[in-house]
């Protein structure tokens, strides 16, 4: 060390430096003529670029070879300046030009790729780094093939973080929270580590400060230009990946060209899906709007939230476990565990239809799951409903790993349930519970998985993914269930945190016991469980999205028409319709933010007046008017406002209750968009 302070500073930094092995080995094979005579080194702010600049300058140093440096942050954006400052190594073979904060002077790239860097000698060596990646022009030329070299600078690698936190002095209890934050990105680990230190009973309750995350802002994004570019970066930010639909969704400016914005941005990365950023910039902008503007976070969120769930009602089949992974994934904040184990980009399994051809894998695949019983009940549904089959494969090597069903027994079949235990448990807690009404079904949900990939992996999310879809779009579904082998398996966190159900019965295939996971879709439909999924992720954890509201009656059809001739009754008294159960059912909890009574009272006059508009039953509607619109006291006084004979009178009021009950129970099971019944 020398006797100043900026030697002082230099060896701190060389002890505070790890990892980064491959970029060294690229660099010192330039260095030594084995390589390129350009090295682009690209990443986002904070990634360490300029502290791999220092340790390449020392690498030359040791090597004999002359160093100079040219700062962008120091230097006017123009060629002559350029030129002034790094000059000197056009005339000599030896020298090594290091460029950093090229960004700042990103404007001199194709001057610097066309006039500058072809004068310089063979032998010397220039690395460039900047945060954005070099013009595709550097590539497009064959010229610079062969004499161009690009690194990509990422994350360190979990053991260099640890050694970066070592080298910091960072306590041992601190030292899970702090990557679980900032993952391999050193300024963030600088960052936190300071804090980390200077608090050291922090230990695992350790979160960024606002401190942390404003430096990180800054240094990670910068300033944008407008709040309309803000607004779109917090919304890349929330979303598991950006398009500009969902941007024209969720933003009152023009979304064009923000997203062109977005997609040039040097920590906002492509892919087939749409736009992500780098999981810190995610963390950051986050924690920021949160802090900064729950309001204006919450009206974000919602706004996204309803676009994604649009989406997964009208996407195609194929993209429904994209659409289902981007709506989960605004859950993500709730304390749960991660149910996304890759990259938006990676693809690593691809889902198919199953295919009559695919019958002796699954026969493999299930006996590998759960042994011979396993695959003769697969086997038993791939012959009687084929085409409720997925299969998934590994997309590199085309090895299939899983299989997928969603079952519709049409209804209790002797055969099915003697081969199935399973589908037999679902049919008896169905009929034990709220049993089904006409024109309603159930599913089963069941998957077949190899061993190796039976944990927490992208093929198990992905088939998540498909049932909950299935889920969310089926017509006219009275139950779903979805069987899991063995109590512990790591579905069960999951499926508990979308409020469904353990059932306590365990039905056996062979020696090996299943776990039900059901939910009754009329009790709480899936709009009624998307707005519990996202009012859950609002107000916390709490009790599961079982907590958030109550759920809907689900009432035989006698039930229900019996609560229709009581309300009818009632229909005077307004008050008295809170307390009819017909105000906890599908009917009335479509009419959304209106007073539950009041809605009943809407649809019981408004089922009344739709009597007129069929001439063979205009009768009906008179005696329904005069008895229960008008306020008169007795039938007798009814019968002769109206001029009819009583028994005539009663014949008609009969008929008409039954044709309001047929049509207010034909719109609770179709819902109250469908043209109502016309049976008497």
């Amino acid at each position: 060390m020398s006797g100043t302070l900026g030697g002082r500073l230099r060896a701190a930094r060389a002890t505070a430096f790890v990892g980064r092995g491959e970029e060294l080995a690229v660099f010192n094979a330039a260095l030594n003529g084995g390589g390129c005579g350009v090295l682009y080194v690209h990443g986002p702010g904070g990634i360490g670029k300029s502290a791999l600049l220092r340790r390449f300058a020392h690498e030359a140093a040791v090597a004999g070879r002359p160093v100079s440096t040219v700062d962008g942050r120091m230097l006017e954006p123009s060629a002559a300046a350029f030129e002034a400052e790094a000059g000197p190594v056009l005339r000599d073979p030896d020298a090594v030009l290091l460029v950093d904060a090229f960004e700042r002077i990103q404007g001199l790239e194709g001057w610097l790729r066309e006039r500058f860097l072809p004068r310089m000698p063979l032998g010397a060596l220039t690395v460039i780094a900047g945060r954005c990646p070099p013009d595709l022009r550097w590539r497009a030329d064959p010229g610079w093939a062969a004499a161009l070299e690009v690194l990509p600078l990422g994350d360190l690698r979990a053991e260099d973080a640890q050694a970066l936190l070592d080298s910091c002095g960072v306590p041992a209890e601190s030292r899970e929270p702090l990557p679980a934050f900032a993952g391999g990105h050193p300024l963030a680990l600088l960052l936190g580590a300071a804090v980390a230190v200077k608090d050291g009973g922090a230990g695992r309750r350790w979160t960024p400060d606002q401190d942390v995350v404003a430096t990180l802002l800054d240094q990670l994004v910068g300033e944008p230009p407008s709040a309309a570019h803000r607004h779109a970066l917090d919304i890349c930010a929330h979303a598991h990946t950006t398009t500009e639909g969902l941007l024209r969704a969720a933003l009152p400016e023009d979304a064009g060209p923000l997203f062109r914005w977005l997609r040039r941005l040097p920590f906002v990365e492509s892919s087939s899906l749409g736009l992500h950023p780098h999981d810190l910039v995610r963390k950051v902008l986050e924690a920021d709007l949160r802090w900064r503007d729950p309001d204006g976070y919450a009206v974000m969120h919602d706004r996204v939230h309803t676009h994604l769930a649009e989406r997964v009602r009208t996407a195609s089949d194929a993209d429904v476990p994209g659409a289902v992974a981007a709506l989960l994934y605004l859950n993500r904040g709730d304390g749960a565990p991660a149910d996304f184990p890759g990259r938006p980009d990676e693809g690593e399994f691809q889902e198919e239809a199953a295919r009559q051809e695919d019958l002796g894998t699954l026969l493999r695949v299930a006996t590998a799951a759960g042994g011979a019983a396993s695959a003769a009940c697969a086997a038993f549904w791939a012959r009687r409903l084929p085409e409720a089959f997925r299969l998934y494969r590994r997309t590199e090597t085309g090895e299939p790993v899983a299989f997928s069903a969603w079952l519709r027994p049409a209804e209790p079949d002797e055969q099915e349930l003697a081969a199935d235990p399973v589908v037999a448990a679902a049919w008896a807690h169905a009929r034990a519970t709220t049993p089904l009404r006409s024109g309603e079904h159930l599913a089963v949900g069941r998957l077949w998985t190899l061993p190796t990939y039976q944990g927490d992996s992208q093929v198990t999310a992905l088939i998540r993914w498909r049932l909950i879809g299935d889920c969310l779009r089926a017509e006219r579904m009275a139950w779903s269930y979805i069987a899991i082998q063995g109590p512990g398996h790591t579905w069960v966190a999951p499926l508990r945190r979308y409020g469904m159900r353990d059932l306590a019965e365990r039905p056996r295939l062979g020696d090996e016991p299943y776990t039900l996971f059901a939910h009754d879709w009329r009790a709480v439909p899936a709009q009624a469980w998307l707005a519990r999924m996202n009012r859950r992720l609002a107000q916390g954890p709490g009790d599961g999205p079982r907590a958030a509201t109550a759920e809907l009656a689900v009432p035989s059809e006698a039930e229900f028409a019996e609560a229709v001739r009581k309300a009818l009754r009632l229909l005077p008294r307004p008050g008295a319709l809170a307390a009819s159960p017909l105000t906890r059912t599908r009917l009335v909890a479509e009419r959304a933010g209106q007073d539950p009574a009041t809605a009943l009272g809407d649809l019981l006059r408004r089922a009344i007046d739709a009597l007129r508009e069929d001439p063979r039953a205009v009768k009906f509607h008179r005696a329904l008017s005069v008895t229960f619109l008008s306020g008169t006291p007795t039938q007798e006084l009814a019968a002769e406002r109206l001029g009819l004979p009583f028994t005539t009178y009663r014949r008609h009021l009969t008929a008409g209750v039954e044709r309001v009950c047929a049509d207010l129970w034909h719109r609770e099971l179709y819902g109250t968009g469908a043209p109502a019944s016309r049976s008497a």
